[in-house]
């Protein structure tokens, strides 16, 4: 079966070929490279090794609380209605902030700052207030620097929406995930859309530059007929991003899924429907598909960077600053340096205890080989730009090209005998169904693939 949208060709047989579990890519190494054996002594050394390249900042701060489960979460979460829990939190975040800010250069711009969860939402305007001074005492930011952060939108009124513009946000983020009220009842996140559209009002009406929804397909009792009701919603919303998100039903790894019975789920074919209704509808709707699950107006920020091939992807997603390096704070938060990884520790016990014993609170990590920061590099290219220009990477490596990944080469022949590429003597180019597989093409370059057990969620 074959059909063709603005910029996307189809063919639902290939797609079936390849939906098998790979991993997001959002790093390379993955994050389930990570291990215990790095330590903060290396954390400390690629910092100091960062600060001699100068680069720009990215901050994230997590903040992992909830007040009530949303059964499709695959996050780090703690969930409690007691708010003195985010006090302590917050002591020690602050800790953390500046012990890690005392190693970074005071002369390296912030350019990126996001809030995640878990719930930022969660804290109250005083709290809020107390982590921004926190954070703005101990680094400096540029002037143009994009500073967003993730809500609830079921606990939000008015004055709070038009507080965290006034102390700075100029972006943010909220969950929609489906607006049928059946699927919003088995995932229990009930939101009614007179409040979806009434926070959307406010934060239009406030002059946020830029507003992300998430929606997530696959989950219980969608059908074809009922996400499209969702995404024609969506677009009346008029956000300048959508992310829709397949559906990770991992249970093995997120017990809070056992709540979802697998019998509710879309079969395969109808969520293959539902992703061919889906980007059907956005390009149709003058949205860009970006790749993978992002989609962009023409005038977002993502859609230009993606034109001015600064695009990049790590633990956040799609990323507009693609020379900034990630620096993580709060319990499970991840750093991305140029050499090394870090996660902090993911219990809030082990995280607190690393700050009391006066050390960073790094609960595991790794360290590059060269040959990791060249796979990145190949696999980054791909997964932001749907294309690789050979010579660039000889160029920045000093290696050839074809002698160097002769076996990923021949892995791409075949994958272009499928229609996901087409391969030139100076470019591998990612065809429109190939950007839908995007997962199956960097997979190629994954030197690293046959040592993880660990299950991926799948492709499609």
């Amino acid at each position: 079966m074959m059909f063709q949208i603005p910029g996307v060709k189809f063919d639902l047989d290939i797609i079936k070929k390849y939906d098998i579990p790979t991993p997001r890519y959002t790093s390379y190494p993955p994050a389930t490279e990570l291990n215990e054996a790095f330590t903060e002594a290396d954390f400390q050394s690629a910092i100091a090794a960062s600060n001699q390249r100068k680069t720009p900042l990215s901050l994230y701060f997590h903040i992992p609380f909830c007040q009530s489960a949303c059964y499709f979460c695959g996050c780090n979460v703690v969930i409690s209605n007691n708010k003195n829990i985010a006090k302590l939190y917050l002591e020690y975040l602050g800790k953390e902030i500046q012990n890690t800010a005392a190693l970074i250069d005071c002369d390296r711009k912030v350019v990126q700052m996001h809030w995640g969860g878990g719930t930022p939402n969660y804290l109250s305007q005083q709290q809020i207030e107390q982590l921004w001074n926190n954070i703005t005492r101990h680094f400096s930011f540029d002037s143009v620097a994009e500073v967003s952060l993730e809500i609830n939108p079921r606990y939000v009124d008015k004055n709070y929406i038009f507080f965290l513009k006034e102390i700075g946000f100029n972006r943010i983020s909220f969950g929609i995930q489906d607006f049928n009220p059946q699927v919003q009842a088995a995932v229990n996140r009930i939101q009614p859309e007179e409040m979806l559209f009434e926070v959307m009002g406010w934060i239009r009406e406030v002059g946020f530059q830029s507003v992300n929804v998430d929606l997530i397909y696959g989950l219980p009792y969608q059908t074809r007929q009922t996400f499209q009701q969702t995404i024609k919603k969506t677009i009346e919303l008029d956000p300048d991003r959508i992310a829709v998100f397949n559906f990770a039903y991992v249970p093995w790894l997120k017990p809070v899924q056992k709540n979802i019975s697998k019998d509710t789920l879309p079969p395969a074919q109808e969520k293959l429907e539902i992703l061919k209704m889906t980007i059907e509808e956005l390009t149709n709707s003058k949205y860009l598909f970006i790749g993978m699950d992002h989609f962009a107006k023409l005038h977002d920020e993502l859609a230009i960077a993606q034109r001015d091939y600064t695009l990049k992807r790590n633990f956040q997603g799609y990323t507009t600053w693609a020379q900034a390096e990630l620096f993580g704070f709060g319990a499970t938060s991840v750093s991305m340096l140029e050499e090394a990884y870090a996660q902090n520790h993911k219990r809030l016990n082990d995280y607190y205890e690393a700050i009391d014993a006066g050390s960073l609170p790094i609960g595991k990590g790794i360290n590059l080989t060269w040959d990791d920061i060249l796979r990145r590099d190949a696999i980054m290219r791909i997964m932001s730009h749907a294309k690789l220009h050979k010579q660039e990477i000889e160029k920045k490596y000093h290696i050839c090209f074809d002698e160097y990944f002769s076996k990923e080469l021949e892995g791409l022949k075949r994958l272009e005998a499928d229609g996901l590429v087409s391969l030139s003597k100076d470019e591998i180019a990612i065809t429109d169904i190939g950007r839908l597989l995007v997962r199956n093409i960097a997979i190629l370059f994954d030197a690293r693939l046959k040592t993880r057990e660990q299950q991926f969620s799948r492709a499609i």
